[in-house]
């Protein structure tokens, strides 16, 4: 009776989000940080989009499955973001019950999609690079468009499946989050039951949605190793290199972070050091793939240029 009643308690209180709190120092300057980081990610990510929609030449699998991460990164960062910043600037760091179940459903949801959509687009420019003659045939729109719902439906379901469990573990009137997101991790680390069981399906689904995508993500940049080292034209393997080494740049940090956070047991995990390393994946890649994906690439640098140029009537040389 005593547990339920406690339970009840968060649900009806709240949690109280630290955050940062041991680093009062940093907060002014983590809330400018993050703020900047955050406009430039909308600003980056909606420009993609954008160019993607209205020029035509940029209608192919590449630029559809980027226009996915595009929105991908916008609605994660938002659901994660404008409440960090106003724990950084409020003294008061609360969140209703409500809002952080909100904030675990639709962050699990997106973060899940976009570790299936990397994979997806790995495989998309395994196909571009090392079967270039039949490249039209295979990524045909129809398959392209079944790949991007498969990555959606997965992040709906593992976040169905992941979030409903742990939202079931009781508090008994433990309200103080150690984080500056509601996750499972730290939730998990809340709960005053065993939780042997979570942390077990935590694992599995940690081994599907980040080891299996990275093991197919190492696979495919393999191939398109061997087939780059074959491209007789320096120039030519410059090119490759340099993309290839971009998404490499961008799955390390990504998926190297998340694993950082997901594959340890909630209660070993060092106290501080995991919430900085979630800045990485929930704040720095969603910035970095458009200039890392798109914004270095010539074929996104002209259209951009038409685009801008139609909508201004400036004829841009």
């Amino acid at each position: 009776m005593g547990m339920m009643r406690s339970t009840n308690e968060s649900k009806l209180t709240g949690f109280i989000l630290l955050g940062f709190s041991d680093y009062p120092q940093l907060r002014k300057v983590l809330f400018v940080v993050i703020l900047i980081l955050y406009l430039l990610t909308i600003f980056g990510n909606t420009t993609i989009i954008l160019v993607s929609r209205l020029e035509s030449k940029l209608h192919t699998p590449m630029y559809f499955f980027l226009s996915h991460l595009s929105f991908l990164d916008i609605c994660f960062t938002s659901s994660v973001i404008p409440q960090l910043l106003v724990n950084l600037w409020n003294p008061m760091k609360n969140i209703t019950y409500s809002g952080c179940v909100v904030q675990l459903y639709v962050s699990l949801a997106l973060g899940s999609t976009e570790c299936v959509l990397l994979a997806v687009m790995s495989y998309d420019r395994y196909i571009a690079v090392c079967r270039p003659l039949h490249y039209t045939v295979l990524m045909h729109p129809h398959l392209c468009m079944a790949l991007a719902s498969l990555a959606w439906l997965s992040g709906v379901v593992t976040t169905l499946v992941q979030s409903t469990l742990t939202l079931q573990l009781p508090f008994c009137g433990h309200r103080q989050v150690d984080h500056f997101i509601c996750e499972v991790p730290v939730l998990i680390k809340l709960a005053c039951v065993d939780t042997t069981f979570n942390e077990a399906e935590l694992f599995v689904a940690s081994i599907i949605f980040l080891i299996t995508p990275v093991s197919i993500i190492l696979v495919s940049y393999g191939y398109i190793a061997q087939a780059v080292l074959r491209i007789k034209s320096v120039s030519g393997r410059k090119k490759a290199f340099g993309t290839c080494s971009s998404h490499m740049m961008v799955v390390i940090i990504f998926y190297g972070t998340i694993i950082f956070m997901y594959l340890q047991p909630a209660k070993s995990r060092p106290k501080d050091q995991g919430k900085f390393v979630s800045l990485f994946y929930t704040v720095v890649t969603p910035m970095l793939n458009p200039l890392i994906y798109t914004l270095r690439n010539k074929e996104v640098k002209r259209a951009l240029k038409k685009v801008l140029g139609k909508i201004l009537g400036i004829n841009f040389t």
